[in-house]
């Protein structure tokens, strides 16, 4: 005997509309939030490219655009053809390269029109790629940016100085560090150490209008982009990989076994590459330095490659710089 045919369930066209005037009021408050300044616009990012179907991914790139100041509908669908992005996109369904090209945008779009450079900028790599060399430079060569000093577990090196190069602190002292909330980001690096970022040294530089460099590891850029979507994210590239071997084994401060784990930890890292806004290849350690420190000057004036005339339209990623963090 046949079955009967199913009836489909009711629709609650009643719930169904409120639920649809619930999230369109949600979004508007987003914009309203964007377009008053009372919202950064890469906090909408981070959002919306962590959790895709929640109020921030849902919201169309071009009602992102159009609810920064500054922007209207016509630099909106000029800005949308640059980054080679559909108008139907929403934020939370925009694939990896498209959501990179967005963010460095809107990060080149708040800076230029703010009038600073950068002021937080972190900078990070694989193991051994040099970032503790560029940031040593960056400390003597350019006394205007404060670099700041990690805390760490791991025993200090030989010539690094506690309070200068990091604070060197017991397991017991990290643990207490956390639980008050005084780290900004703290990560276990190579399975082994863990280093984490004073939170109180960094927002009182920033508060007093000074450019700061974080040189920590990507576990803790990626924490700082949650923590601050402001800061800029520098990746710092080695030429090639057999230099950056060639490095590590020549520092000898490793053991062999302990040479390889972080060979094998620097392949992981360098597949993190294209979640920082910049890279930078460190084949020169006062060049990689230089371009690092431009990130931070001043930029008034200056509009977002996605706006100049004289560039074609690729959608491309910036030029690089390169830097890594506790290494």
């Amino acid at each position: 005997m046949p079955e009967p045919a199913r009836t489909p369930p009711e629709v609650d066209r009643a719930a169904a509309s409120r639920a649809a005037v619930a999230a369109r009021r949600a979004r508007a408050a987003v914009k309203q939030q964007v377009a008053s300044g009372a919202r950064s616009p890469l906090d909408v990012l981070r959002v919306a490219f962590e959790e895709p179907e929640g109020v921030e991914g849902r919201l169309r790139v071009t009602e992102f655009l159009g609810s920064i100041p500054a922007i209207g509908e016509t630099k909106t669908a000029r800005i949308m053809a640059d980054l080679q992005i559909a108008a139907s996109k929403r934020l939370g369904g925009l694939g990896r390269l498209q959501r990179r090209r967005l963010r460095e945008f809107t990060a080149e779009w708040v800076a230029s029109h703010g009038g600073t450079g950068d002021r937080l900028v972190v900078l990070a790599g694989p193991t051994a790629v040099g970032k503790g060399t560029v940031a040593a430079y960056i400390r003597t060569h350019h006394p205007e940016v404060r670099l700041s000093i990690s805390a760490t577990t791991r025993a200090p090196r030989p010539g690094e100085v506690d309070g200068e190069h990091y604070y060197f602190v017991d397991d017991a002292e990290f643990d207490r560090m956390i639980e008050q909330g005084e780290l900004l980001e703290w990560a276990t690096v190579h399975n082994a150490h863990r280093y984490g970022t004073p939170r109180g040294p960094v927002e009182r530089a920033i508060a007093a209008g000074d450019s700061v460099l974080l040189e920590i590891d990507i576990q803790g850029a990626r924490a700082v982009r949650r923590a601050m979507p402001e800061a800029t994210l520098v990746f710092l590239l080695p030429p090639t990989w057999d230099e950056l071997v060639r490095r590590l084994v020549g520092r000898g401060t490793e053991t062999p076994a302990e040479q390889q784990r972080r060979l094998e930890t620097a392949k992981v890292e360098l597949a993190a590459v294209d979640e920082f806004d910049h890279q930078v290849v460190n084949h020169e350690v006062g060049e990689a330095a230089r371009k690092v420190v431009d990130l931070m000057r001043p930029r008034k004036g200056r509009r977002p490659a996605a706006l100049r005339h004289d560039l074609p339209r690729t959608g491309g990623a910036r030029p690089s710089n390169e830097e890594s963090v506790h290494g």
